[in-house]
């Protein structure tokens, strides 16, 4: 591995560790855990509906993105589009502060 590949993975994996840091941080400000093909999120409120196209939409608000490359995570609003499986979890008064896998 060159030299600029390991300053890249190690600022990956710093990036990747501070987000963890952050998610552990701002958890305890969120009722909802959400997951989707392509993101996780936080969020206070979210709604399902069941699309006649066979597509299913899914609106949070209030939410956090789970996304090292997004310079700005918190968002007031989310709209996500999917044909794909979406786990919606409510978390407990006091949640751990597990989340997405790191590797």
């Amino acid at each position: 591995m060159s030299e600029g590949e390991e300053e890249l993975e190690k600022y990956e994996i710093d990036q990747e560790l501070r987000l963890y840091r952050e998610y552990r941080d701002v958890l305890p400000m969120f009722r909802y855990v959400i997951e989707t093909e392509r993101r996780f999120y936080l969020a206070n409120a979210v709604e399902m509906t069941n699309r006649p196209d066979g597509w299913m939409e899914v609106r949070m608000t209030d939410a956090w993105v789970w996304d090292m490359h997004r310079p700005a995570r918190f968002v007031s609003s989310v709209r996500v589009l999917t044909t794909h499986d979406v786990n919606v979890e409510e978390l407990p008064e006091s949640a751990p502060p597990d989340g997405p896998s790191l590797g």
